[in-house]
């Protein structure tokens, strides 16, 4: 009986043992794996991390409910970011107004610009996230995106975690590199291409359609609809002139609105302008 017991709490030990050994092995292997993850991530970045934790810590995303997130990163990120605009913008137009330069720093640190850096460089495949939906977003917004090949000004959902992600990266190479705003602009202007400027800039269709109807007298309203059908409807001088919907955020469904009355009024102006030669080269042959 002795005999039996002390195989069988031999044999115990052996399995706690060979348990423990496989425990060992699948936490080396996961190891492995982030390893090298980070370093497919610095070779996308082209730079090689001296604190492989920042790293770590910019791609953890506070939904895991771990003791790191990027939220601090992303807030140190989001400042270096506007300076290096403010720097690299105000070298580059030395006569453009504060105002002026405001709309273009604004445009390149937007949450749809930073998102689409993000997917570009397929740095979100790189998020330790625990956000269900996450994934099928940033599907749809791949797709979207490519009508828009610049910026789409408002009309697209951007997941916001993809331009959290982006400053928080610039946030974790710019303590790297010993708070370098020059490493940190070496790192990240080609990644940040392509620089919206100020030829490529454009209107916010919202702010342009009242620009266009101001310009002729013209009376704008928009009828919220967002409650009953997700959508707005667009009126110019008591006509529907556009029409726009989203389900997901009502800022869209306006924005969309505002571009779908844009559109039908400048192609009204320009089909007018059009009859309007027209009947002077008529008139002209006449004589």
């Amino acid at each position: 009986m002795e005999t039996l017991k002390d195989e069988a709490l031999m044999a115990q030990q052996q399995n706690l043992q060979r348990m423990e050994k496989g425990s060992e092995l699948a936490v080396e292997s996961i190891q492995n794996m982030e390893m090298e993850s980070w370093r497919s991530l610095e070779q996308i970045l082209g730079y090689e991390f001296k604190k492989k934790g920042l790293l770590e810590e910019a791609f953890t995303h506070a939904s895991l409910g771990l003791s790191i997130s990027n939220e601090r990163l992303e807030y140190v990120g989001d400042s270096v970011l506007n300076l290096l605009f403010t720097k690299e913008q105000f070298l580059e137009y030395p006569e453009l107004p504060p105002g002026a330069l405001t709309r273009l720093r604004a445009a390149n640190v937007d949450t749809e610009k930073l998102a689409r850096v993000a997917v570009r460089h397929g740095l979100h495949r790189y998020l330790r996230h625990k956000k269900p939906l996450l994934e099928e977003q940033i599907r749809q917004f791949s797709e979207e995106i490519q009508r828009y090949p610049l910026h789409s000004n408002g009309l697209v959902d951007v997941p916001k975690a993809l331009a959290d992600l982006v400053e928080s990266t610039i946030g974790a190479v710019f303590i790297d590199a010993d708070f370098s705003i020059d490493v940190v602009w070496k790192v990240f202007k080609d990644l940040l291409e392509p620089i919206i400027r100020r030829e490529t800039l454009k209107m916010h269709p919202v702010t342009q359609l009242y620009e266009v109807c101001q310009k002729r007298n013209l009376k704008v309203k928009f009828v919220d609809l967002w409650k009953e059908s997700t959508g707005f409807d667009v009126f110019v001088d008591d006509q529907l002139v556009g029409r726009g919907k989203c389900s997901l955020k009502k800022e869209i469904a306006h924005n969309r609105a505002a571009k779908d009355a844009l559109d039908n009024i400048l192609r009204t102006l320009d089909q007018k302008h059009t009859d309007s030669n027209t009947d002077e080269e008529s008139n002209v042959n006449l004589y």
